[in-house]
């Protein structure tokens, strides 16, 4: 296969190291690539005030694959108090780059897999009849609509005549909040689409299909968020009737999914769900897998074939300036196995994963988080592996 060129944007605090030291583990691996850096993140708001640099747009409509750390992303007003002096006072607002980069690219279809690796001291564990104790192994993976619904960016605080005379012609505004001083308002929107939902709907049903799942399982609200989260629900019964009748359709609610999660994580297999609550379950479920450091994500527009993999984690910028990397690496390294997967590199995902499989099940190497510590500095004197011994230990494994 022809020599590939990745794009690679560091991003923020952690995102950084944890970058670095995965590709350190894919050059090991055999993995062959041209690595160009993007520019994304926290810096570049600050002396740009652009998060999201135009030339890092045109990286990736050229080169197609990125890979990418983690941003820091601030409240509205404390973000423009740190922008240089010649940006300040000049209307600019501060908007989520990775929430900008998925819109620009329609990277619509985000896949956030949730599987159990045998000897995590993290796992989930509950207790069973006679006080037993059972660990229940998870394989979920989460498909979530990445770029609609309460992340679309249609917001307002104070509405513009328009907005808010739009918002009067209807009853529930009117009886609810139309005595409400304008200037005591602020809405967001929850646009859900038929085209994109679809796209999401079905990418869940196909992965079922191609992979064995005997169910997917819709997790919405539509008892109550009757327009979004209904028009989902009734999409998902009409595509698996007529497409995928030999999968069943669950219909959980968000709340009552998180309930669920403790009780019998073991029955759900593929997820799909809105943006907002897509983001929720799959945190959730993370936690059962041992935390955001094993969470990885994919995200991607099928008809451009461009995708950019990421850890689910955020840039945790207190730990960005310890002297020695103390971060877990293994939610960027297992996303970058699916990059692999992604551009055909199947053999190399799997040798990479199986290493990653063995360090943790060996459990001589844990990174502060496994040995359930708090995150301090001095945490590698007390045993914990940093952020490059975790790398070496995979990449040792890898021979």
């Amino acid at each position: 296969m022809a020599k590939r060129t990745i794009v690679k944007m560091p991003g923020d605090g952690i995102g950084k190291v944890v970058l670095e030291e995965t590709i350190r583990v894919l050059e090991a691996a055999g993995f062959e690539a041209d690595y160009v850096e993007g520019d994304i993140g926290w810096e570049f708001w600050c002396k740009e005030g652009n998060p999201l640099p135009q030339r890092t747009l045109d990286l990736l409509e050229e080169h197609k694959i990125g890979l990418f750390g983690a941003i820091t992303s601030k409240p509205k007003d404390e973000a423009a108090t740190e922008l240089i002096p010649e940006l300040q006072d000049k209307g600019l607002v501060y908007s989520s780059p990775i929430v900008g980069l998925r819109q620009h690219f329609g990277l619509d279809i985000c896949m956030r897999p949730c599987r159990t690796y045998k000897g995590n001291p993290l796992n989930f564990i509950r207790r069973g009849p006679n006080d037993t104790i059972q660990e229940p192994e998870i394989d979920a993976i989460i498909f979530r609509q990445n770029t609609e619904g309460l992340y679309g960016g249609v917001e307002w605080s104070n509405p513009s005549d328009t907005v808010y005379h739009a918002l009067m012609t209807h009853p529930k505004f009117v009886k609810n909040f139309g005595k409400t001083p304008r200037e005591e308002i602020s809405v967001s929107t929850r646009i859900f689409t038929k085209k994109a939902t679809e796209r999401i709907l079905r990418a869940a049903f196909n992965y079922a299909n191609d992979n064995g799942y005997k169910s997917v399982t819709l997790c919405e609200k539509p008892n109550v968020i009757r327009e979004t989260s209904g028009m989902m629900y009734k999409m998902a019964q009409q595509i698996q009737k007529a497409d995928f009748p030999k999968i069943e359709l669950w219909n959980t609610n968000i709340d009552a999914q998180m309930m669920w999660l403790t009780k019998n994580p073991e029955n759900y297999g593929v997820i799909v769900a809105g943006n907002m609550f897509g983001d929720i379950v799959s945190d959730g479920f993370a936690g059962l897998i041992g935390g955001l450091g094993f969470a990885s994500s994919a995200q991607m527009n099928p008809d451009s074939g461009l995708a950019v993999f990421e850890p689910t984690h955020g840039s945790a910028p207190k730990y960005a300036d310890y002297d020695t990397s103390i971060v877990n690496p293994i939610a960027m390294v297992v996303s970058a196995c699916a990059m692999l997967d992604f551009i055909g590199e199947k053999e190399l995902a799997e040798k990479i994963g199986k290493a990653t499989a063995e360090v943790i099940a060996e459990g001589k190497v844990r990174t502060y988080d496994m040995m359930k510590m708090t995150g301090r500095p001095d945490v590698i004197k007390k045993g914990a592996a940093s952020t490059q011994q975790m790398a070496d230990a995979i990449i040792a494994k890898l021979a």
